[in-house]
């Protein structure tokens, strides 16, 4: 009798084509495509003779990025995502400055599902902790889109950017303006009746701006001139195809994080004394599945090892052929990084999901992205 329930094949097929028409994953795309092995050469790149303060805005760029997205998980953790009720781009910049500014904002958190199903214990006080965290996290969103717009306006204006690199910084700065509305399009999702966010929300708005992050890193890559030497064919694909594995995986953790997956079992490798608990069992089709705590767990936990897996492989390819050390060094550097994110990710479900954890542990998924990035660069067609 063949069993109703979703193999692990299906249901990861199908969790990617819930995602694959959406933005994120188009843009998604175009970042493998920058480092794809039939790509443009990285010397042609060098050969528009780009700045060194273009390089240093796009790191310092993509520094602000990884940093906004630390934030943004402390700000999860901590449940402060949804103590801002109003989205105001321009003047929200400015924090309460009265008494009478945080009774007002206090009463309108006070009207939300949040306060009145889980938080209507607080007071003035216990708000404005979780108020400032919401507020730092909207407040550096914007300070990168000064850090981004304002130098790209200076040097488009000085002709200080190749051609080839024009159109993908309007990409960029098109994909951060679209994160503050993906942003608040995900807040908005707790106001109303649930006292939470969506996670499909959450995963949005976190794989956008793992996609600002990557290009970013991936255009300062190619700006930068290292002696490099050619990489096989099979290396060169393998490192594209790695990082459209591991924004699967960073997706799927955020799947955890918004349905709060990582308290449902603690330990490790079992599940509850079981490879696979009777909750994945009982989801009959794909959206019971992405929307069952333990199961989302469940699918975290495969990815995230397979993705360990083929890093591991994929280092042991590259140990084998003859790279100069600017290709080398990162490889090892992924390999070590690899093995930290899967102790960290260990850690943070026996201890409970802590703060200080849980946080090291998405700052470590952006830190082993980004190398897959700047691995995939060094080793394009040259």
């Amino acid at each position: 009798m063949g069993s109703r329930h979703p193999d692990s094949a299906t249901v990861f097929v199908s969790f990617g084509s819930r995602f694959d028409k959406t933005p994120w994953f188009v843009a998604q795309r175009r970042l493998v495509a920058l480092v794809s092995p039939e790509g443009p050469p990285h010397s042609a790149a060098m050969s528009d003779g780009a700045s060194r303060p273009v390089v240093v805005w796009l790191v310092l760029a993509a520094a602000m990025v990884f940093i906004m997205a630390v934030i943004g998980a402390i700000t999860r953790l901590t449940e402060s995502g949804l103590s801002m009720v109003e989205w105001r781009p321009l003047i929200g910049a400015l924090p309460p400055l009265s008494e009478a500014d945080w009774q007002r904002l206090f009463a309108e958190y006070r009207a939300t599902p949040e306060f009145r199903k889980l938080n209507a214990w607080m007071q003035l006080d216990d708000f404005k902790t979780i108020f400032w965290w919401e507020y730092i996290h909207r407040l550096w969103g914007r300070l990168i889109g000064l850090v981004f717009a304002l130098p790209l306006a200076w040097f488009w204006w000085r002709d200080r950017l190749p051609s080839w690199l024009k159109p993908w910084l309007l990409l960029a700065l098109a994909l951060g303006g679209l994160q503050g509305i993906v942003g608040w399009w995900m807040v908005a999702s707790g106001l109303v009746d649930a006292p939470h966010v969506s996670h499909y929300r959450l995963a949005a708005h976190l794989g956008l701006a793992v996609l600002v992050y990557g290009l970013l890193l991936a255009l300062a890559e190619r700006l930068v001139p290292a002696p490099l030497l050619p990489a096989s064919r099979g290396l060169r694909r393998m490192s594209a195809s790695l990082i459209a594995f591991a924004f699967v995986v960073i997706l799927s953790g955020a799947l955890v994080a918004g349905l709060d997956a990582g308290l449902v079992y603690d330990t490790f490798p079992l599940m509850g004394g079981q490879w696979i608990p009777d909750e994945v069992r009982l989801a009959d089709d794909v959206g019971t599945f992405l929307s069952t705590p333990a199961a989302v767990q469940f699918l975290h936990r495969w990815l995230a090892k397979l993705l360990a897996l083929g890093i591991f492989v994929f280092w042991g390819m590259a140990r084998r052929e003859s790279l100069a050390p600017a290709q080398r060094i990162p490889l090892d550097v992924l390999a070590a990084m690899a093995a930290v994110q899967v102790g960290l990710g260990i850690l943070t479900l026996l201890f409970h999901v802590p703060v200080s954890l849980a946080t090291a542990h998405q700052a470590g998924a952006l830190i082993l992205f980004g190398l897959l990035v700047w691995c995939a660069g060094r080793l394009r067609r040259l």
